[in-house]
């Protein structure tokens, strides 16, 4: 029932603008969902909602991971203009950069959530990378080189 609730509660915040906890509860009990504001709460934090500004300025729910998809854009940028070489060693990436600008990078990446990037580490134009493997490490170095062919 809750995955089923999760599902419906994801369905209604991206086809409606809801802006609170209360307005989303209406709108699953009109759905079957017999809810309170209590679960409401506890779904929107397992969900990791999030509120956005809407497009008519009026805060809205929106799925974080919806959001980190807008904000990728946003590093993916960082790093196309941040970055000047990428380099592997067994699995770790050394990511090179213009002065100043290894802890944004590091940053970024870290924002980016991706799976084969365990951690990373910055000073002033470096940023080292840990991936999970060897393999791993050259899928984030190929990734991060599509980037700057990219933009």
């Amino acid at each position: 029932m809750k995955s089923a609730r999760h599902e419906k509660i994801i369905e209604l915040i991206q086809q409606h603008d809801i802006d609170t906890q209360e307005e989303l509860a209406a709108r699953l009990n009109s759905a079957g969902f017999k809810v309170t504001q209590a679960t409401v709460s506890r779904d929107i934090r397992a969900l990791k909602l999030t509120k956005v500004a809407g497009k008519d300025g009026k805060s809205r729910y929106a799925v974080l991971s919806s959001a980190s998809v807008e904000l990728g854009d946003k590093y993916t940028r960082v790093l196309h203009d941040a970055l000047t070489s990428i380099d592997v060693g067994q699995n770790m990436i050394v990511i090179r950069t213009v002065p100043g600008m290894a802890m944004g990078v590091a940053a970024a990446l870290d924002a980016l959530n991706w799976k084969e990037i365990l951690g990373s580490i910055a000073g002033d134009d470096t940023v080292m990378c840990v991936a999970r493997d060897n393999e791993q490490a050259q899928s984030v170095a190929e990734r991060l080189k599509g980037i700057l062919k990219l933009c």
